[in-house]
């Protein structure tokens, strides 16, 4: 039996639902300086302002330097052992001349830079008489074999190749070495880079740019040389207000329980009114069903006029308060029911932002055929493609929400956030359902809606985004 299914958006089109990758996301921060929403004049009240720079390899290395040679003076000690204890200890140089002050033989000690002190039990030999490496097996002079503090005897050549295949699998340390093996790491700075807290390698392909910035923190980062925007801390894609370790494991657990939550994979559901089947192909949840022009919500099928203008509740989980003294299947249903929840919402989202890119290309294209015809110019008709990218900006900050409120604890600190993402959510719903009808709508109470939204966002934000 056929039905017949259609949305609550004027236009027809068709939705490739690919499945969801991290890695493939649109970058809806794009279009920033094209935006009129509501920007904190001065932009250390934004707060997700974040100042770096980008920096080549050669200007890498030579900050790494100086950052050595200051080490060195301090400590009084080679560059080259410098170079290990910043690398030990994070490139922090405050941590590393308080455990220098306290106790320095231990410190070098402790980084492998001197062997322990030996006991009387365990007594250190020397190289092999015969001068032969255990590894290769070749001969060569005693004077050219080295050792760790475990005095494991080898030629260099073995330690070469050992240390450049750890650097090449990038589980190198730099640790575990005496003096005399140090030098050989001079030439490889590449696992400095990497562990230094100021500095994050472009995850772009094959891009070299490397960015350092003063205060590190979990922000939007943006590479000048391939416009490769992601989170500093983890590279991941920028996830504000989510942390950096929920965000990884919100992702894990998509990952894991995926085939659990595939049932809530398809985009079409029934009227509540007259249970006329209905696609959504567009990134509004307001939904208006075609035939009896009923207006729900698509998220929990609910009366749209009784969502109202202060609380979105269909975007806050209610909890069992009594799950703790249920059955373990009781509490398994109800851990699922919530995780479930959450998704549906973080994966309705993700649809929308997608849907919504076909709305901007939509727009675009009626703005090139109105000026094709006369009817105003390109920057006449701009407040449109500003409305839809800063929608597009706003849904992606509120589709993070959810990783945040799934693992939040209860209490007054997640009635605060719930609130204020139910006013987001209210807000962007009303901003979707202007932009998907731009120009029937008011140009002034379309901009109206953008401030509203955007300083719904920031407002969140502020409160939540860890500085």
């Amino acid at each position: 039996m056929s039905v017949d299914m259609n949305s609550q958006s004027s236009d027809d089109s068709d939705y490739d639902d690919d499945d969801d990758n991290e890695g493939d996301m649109y970058d809806y921060y794009d279009n920033d300086d094209h935006e009129d929403g509501d920007k904190p004049e001065n932009k250390y009240d934004d707060p997700e302002y974040f100042e770096q720079e980008s920096l080549s390899v050669e200007q890498v290395n030579a900050f790494l330097d100086e950052e050595v040679d200051k080490a060195s003076k301090t400590l009084k000690v080679s560059p080259t052992i410098a170079k290990v204890l910043l690398k030990v200890h994070n490139w922090v140089p405050s941590e590393l001349l308080q455990r220098n002050a306290e106790d320095k033989t231990n410190l070098l000690v402790e980084t492998h830079i001197i062997p322990p002190p030996c006991s009387k039990k365990a007594k250190l030999t020397g190289p092999p008489s015969n001068g032969m490496c255990p590894v290769c097996l070749q001969k060569t002079s005693v004077d050219k074999l080295n050792a760790l503090a475990c005095k494991h005897y080898f030629c260099k050549d073995c330690w070469t190749m050992h240390f450049c295949v750890l650097i090449e699998d990038g589980v190198s340390t730099g640790r575990s070495m005496s003096t005399s093996q140090i030098i050989i790491y001079q030439g490889f700075k590449l696992s400095s880079q990497q562990s230094h807290f100021q500095l994050s390698f472009c995850p772009g392909p094959g891009c070299d740019i490397v960015l350092k910035a003063e205060q590190p923190a979990a922000k939007r980062a943006i590479c000048t040389k391939c416009n490769n925007s992601f989170c500093f801390k983890c590279k991941l894609h920028y996830h504000a207000p989510t942390e950096c370790e929920v965000i990884k494991k919100w992702l894990t657990k998509c990952r894991d329980d995926s085939e659990t939550a595939n049932y809530i994979s398809a985009h079409t559901k029934d009227c509540p009114k007259c249970s006329v089947c209905i696609e959504k192909n567009g990134g509004c949840n307001h939904m208006q069903c075609y035939k009896c022009k009923h207006d729900f919500c698509w998220m929990c099928l609910g009366d749209w006029k009784n969502h109202g203008s202060e609380y979105y509740e269909c975007s806050r989980y209610k909890e069992n308060p009594n799950i703790a003294n249920e059955s373990v299947h009781v509490q398994a249903r109800e851990a699922l029911k919530k995780y479930l929840f959450y998704f549906e919402r973080w994966e309705n989202h993700s649809k929308s932002l997608r849907l919504e890119e076909e709305t901007f290309k939509k727009i675009n294209q009626r703005i090139e055929d109105k000026v094709m015809k006369n009817a105003g110019t390109w920057i006449d008709w701009q407040y449109l493609l500003d409305a839809a990218a800063l929608l597009a900006k706003c849904r992606y900050t509120l589709q993070y929400t959810y990783p945040y409120a799934y693992f939040m604890e209860a209490g007054p600190r997640k009635k605060l956030f719930e609130y204020q993402q139910a006013q987001l959510e209210a807000e962007i719903e009303n901003l979707s359902w202007k932009v998907e009808r731009a120009e029937t709508t008011d140009r002034g109470d379309l901009a109206n809606q953008m401030d509203i939204a955007e300083t719904r966002r920031l407002t969140l934000l502020k409160d939540f985004l860890p500085h």
